[in-house]
């Protein structure tokens, strides 16, 4: 068995997924296979996939299905994922290549019973990281990391997929395709944490079309994924601070779904009832800015 899987989800990527496997196939440690799921690509992307299959050069397995999303592709891959760990590296995207080396070196190296998985560095073209490095300490809950360290900027997740596994399955609403992954990451904590690292692991470009952009379209599109991942994030913060934001967030994406009983489900209550008015003025805010943003793309602009 290969010690890691590269999940890759895809949809009308053909042109940037053939950088990735190149990438793939200049891999200093072989010890890996890799998972595409193809999120109903209307491009070439099957025919050159089962070219590359063919070729032989790196493990591969091909699955498709309808247009869901990005979390039903994860958890599609989910049911084949059979290695150690497992990583999501997007089809825009790349590896350096010594990445699968240095992610398998150093979970070797530093791997201890509660360990979740490896936090390393996603970076640009250029070589600077994107958002900023890590903290300098052996390891912390996700949580930790963005709301008390306030890293910021799209970070590596390396998953122990054992671990990952034990908190499926995900909330998940057949009519919303931009679901919030990171619902799973505060569960993962109470019992885990994630091991640090300042590597680069995976090389990143954003597409116009991607889903780094849009983010408020996102919010008014998916709002029961992101009600989840707000009562999630409302029933495990980690101060009250991230408690009271979470919960203005979570009256926001009720309102989008137009669930009227903010109180029913809530995780906190009190902080539900003092959430609403600010609630309500972020839900407009969002609205205004999904409508300003529909209008920069009608003229060519970008997000």
């Amino acid at each position: 068995m290969k010690a890691i899987t590269i999940f890759t989800p895809t949809f009308n990527r053909e042109k940037t997924l053939k950088r990735l496997y190149d990438s793939l196939c200049s891999q200093s440690n072989p010890d890996f296979k890799w998972i595409i799921v193809d999120d109903g690509s209307g491009d070439n992307t099957s025919a050159q996939v089962a070219k590359w299959i063919d070729e032989g050069k790196i493990e591969i397995q091909y699955h498709y299905q309808k247009n869901k999303g990005k979390l039903a592709a994860q958890i599609l891959a989910l049911d084949y994922i059979d290695t150690e760990l497992f990583t999501c590296i997007d089809s825009d995207d790349y590896m350096p290549d010594a990445g699968v080396e240095k992610i398998i070196k150093f979970w070797k190296a530093n791997k201890k019973a509660n360990s979740a998985g490896i936090i390393g560095l996603d970076a640009y073209e250029d070589g600077s990281v994107a958002g900023e490095h890590l903290p300098d300490i052996k390891e912390s809950t996700y949580s930790d990391l963005v709301d008390h360290y306030k890293i910021k900027g799209d970070k590596k997740y390396i998953f122990d997929t054992e671990k990952y596994k034990k908190y499926l399955p995900y909330p998940y609403f057949e009519n919303e395709i931009f679901h919030e992954v990171s619902w799973i990451f505060p569960l993962i904590d109470q019992e885990y944490k994630f091991l640090l690292s300042n590597d680069i692991y995976c090389i990143i470009e954003y597409q116009q079309d991607g889903l780094s952009n849009g983010l408020y379209k996102r919010y008014k599109e998916s709002p029961n994924s992101f009600i989840e991942y707000r009562k999630m994030k409302m029933k495990y913060g980690i101060n009250k601070k991230v408690v009271l934001k979470n919960s203005v967030h979570y009256i926001s994406s009720c309102l989008f779904a137009k669930k009227w009983n903010f109180f029913k489900g809530s995780p906190n209550k009190t902080y539900t009832l003092i959430a609403i008015p600010f609630g309500i003025l972020l839900n407009v805010y969002i609205n205004y800015k999904v409508k300003q943003n529909t209008h920069r793309i009608k003229q060519g602009k970008l997000i």
